[in-house]
């Protein structure tokens, strides 16, 4: 049996996954990131896939919802809380085809839309993933 089938990868586990990443990604970036929820879902919906151009639900790991910051004003209301969506199916496909624990892929796709958030660039999501 490989590593993903030995542990329980269901949404409180992936949900759970996602609160030890975000809790161990380093503050001075956490203490920015503010009000964002996570939701786990089987899979993106075919409204996401069809906005994003995407045919295979599979190549959607996540998706970060809402306004960067950048685009957000200092006084300003927010409309919606942020989001970022982690899908289940996927990551566990991933996980199958790379051999990766699902903790840790949970953790980069969180990193990766954090990154989003922020605007990084992939040479900074780089950094902060090679900081356990």
């Amino acid at each position: 049996m490989d590593q993903v089938q030995d542990i329980e990868t269901g949404e409180n586990a992936i949900l759970a996954m996602a609160e030890a990443a975000f809790a161990g990604i380093p503050a001075s970036l956490r203490q920015y990131v503010g009000e964002v929820v996570f939701h786990i879902a089987d899979f993106a919906g075919a409204e996401v896939l069809a906005d994003l151009d995407m045919d295979d639900p599979f190549d959607l790991l996540g998706l970060y919802q809402g306004l960067s910051l950048d685009q957000k004003s200092a006084g300003g209301t927010p409309a919606d809380v942020d989001r970022i969506f982690l899908y289940r199916a996927p990551i566990l496909e991933y996980c199958r085809a790379s051999g990766e624990t699902p903790a840790h892929v949970v953790r980069h796709v969180l990193i990766h839309e954090i990154g989003h958030h922020f605007g990084l660039s992939d040479e900074d999501m780089e950094r902060i993933e090679a900081n356990p």
